[in-house]
């Protein structure tokens, strides 16, 4: 990568800053299709690296680096999406988006945040809900990549098309399919204070370990999934129901009786952190259908934690 010159050395590179000022936005897009910081960091990195290695004169040639640099990434993230799909198949257990903290407790808690780029943060806003992200799991690479590019970064359709190798109208099929997914799995919105609240309810009733409270906080239809990673101990399948989820969630509690869970932001929405010796051992994200809790994701894969683990 073309390093700042040093005083006497001459001018810096004109176009280094606006090249670098599309990190922000490429770290954004790569999570939302990937569902992972770290590979989000690599195709970012891969990226800078494919621009890097062309000469000063290719690289004045392209009219719009920041074009260049999102259809670059968005072919990276096409491909690992491809790949994913058989990597997942050998994952143990059920497989979880990468939570993401809160801004404030991002830069105070992660390990790398202090010294990290601003543009490394990701914008938490409604298309990084927990529950959003699962959807985008359920689509196809095409799917998801077309859908992300047009109806979450406002890309038009003709440059989704030299992204994902289809015509611009296959590629309005595509976002129109995900759009309908996107569509059957939403659920009334609940208010912010409203969410906070049910998470609390349902913290103290797990706290007081009332088997009764929580299944009064629980959907009846409720699913929780955990993801361990086959690292640490975690559900290899989904719990449903209210009253098994009130159960096992008892029963993990006796097992971690020095557990302290914290209220936190996961996501951008009210979810709960769970610490043992300070250490954070899982994070949980919610989902609601009115005044309770429909889905709980537990993400206990240490490879996932990183930005909740302060070192």
């Amino acid at each position: 990568m073309t390093s700042r010159s040093e005083p006497g050395d001459g001018p810096l590179d004109p176009g280094l800053d606006a090249v670098m000022s599309e990190r922000r936005q490429l770290i954004n897009l790569a999570y939302r299709l990937l569902g992972s910081l770290a590979d989000a960091e690599d195709v970012v990195q891969e990226t800078y690296a494919r621009w890097y290695a062309m000469s000063a004169q290719d690289q004045r040639a392209i009219a719009s680096p920041g074009a260049w640099l999102t259809k670059v990434a968005g072919r990276i993230c096409l491909d690992l999406l491809r790949s994913a799909r058989a990597r997942r198949e050998s994952y143990v257990g059920e497989w979880i988006p990468e939570p993401l903290p809160d801004r404030a407790e991002w830069i105070t808690g992660w390990s790398g945040g202090g010294g990290a780029d601003p543009a490394d943060r990701v914008t938490l806003d409604e298309s990084l809900t927990m529950a959003f992200l699962v959807v985008l799991e359920s689509m196809t690479p095409a799917e998801r990549v077309a859908f992300v590019l047009h109806d979450v970064f406002r890309y038009p359709f003709a440059d989704v098309a030299e992204i994902v190798g289809r015509t611009p109208a296959a590629c309005r099929q595509l976002a129109s399919s995900a759009r309908r997914r996107i569509g059957a799995s939403q659920t009334p919105a609940t208010p912010a204070a409203r969410r906070a609240d049910v998470v609390r309810a349902f913290k103290q009733a797990w706290e007081a370990k009332d088997i009764d409270a929580l299944i009064g906080v629980l959907d009846p239809g409720a699913t929780a999934v955990g993801d361990g990673g086959g690292v640490v101990s975690a559900a290899l399948h989904p719990v449903e129901g209210a009253e098994p989820i009130a159960r096992y969630l008892v029963e993990l509690r006796d097992l971690a009786p020095d557990m302290t869970l914290l209220e936190r932001h996961v996501n951008g929405q009210p979810g709960l952190v769970a610490e043992q010796d300070g250490v954070t051992v899982a994070v949980m994200a919610f989902d609601l259908a009115g005044d309770r809790i429909s889905h709980i994701w537990a993400v206990r894969n240490p490879e996932k934690l990183r930005p909740w683990t302060a070192e």
